[in-house]
């Protein structure tokens, strides 16, 4: 009997190792998923801006006469970026270089724009660590 009752006496010391493992997984575990979300809204907010890029260069190399002013090129951006992008609610803002080779056809355009990344789910923590995710996307085309 001796034997049994050692077993069964294991067993209910045993009862709270799950909820013990349970608790030392959950911040890897929580981190690893918000660390998921954050990359992922990274890479989102880059293609936003690349797209954003291409749009602004594609309004000031259309034929146009007058031919389109750099500000009309500024506001394709911003309308494209504030559209689509997911964390511009922040305080990050974009900025636009606009580079002319030129007005009359064949001349290069280059549009580049600029955007610092700020974290969004758990920015206390992350900013600690970096401050921003400086991100940068540029568009060469020639002039219709």
């Amino acid at each position: 009997m001796t034997g049994r009752s050692t077993v069964k006496k294991n067993m209910h010391d045993q009862k709270g190792v799950a909820a013990v493992e349970f608790a030392i997984i959950l911040l890897p575990l929580v981190l690893l998923i918000f660390g998921a979300i954050e990359f992922t809204t990274a890479l989102y907010d880059k293609a936003v801006i690349t797209n954003a890029s291409r749009e602004g260069a594609r309004v000031g190399i259309v034929y146009d006469d007058p031919r389109r002013s750099n500000s009309d090129i500024i506001d394709a951006i911003s309308r494209y970026c504030s559209d689509n992008m997911i964390s511009l609610g922040g305080d990050s803002d974009i900025s636009t270089q606009i580079i002319r080779g030129g007005d009359t056809a064949g001349d290069p355009l280059t549009v580049r724009v600029t955007y610092t990344y700020n974290f969004l789910v758990l920015p206390n923590f992350i900013t600690s660590l970096a401050p921003g995710i400086t991100m940068e996307a540029e568009t060469v085309m020639r002039m219709e």
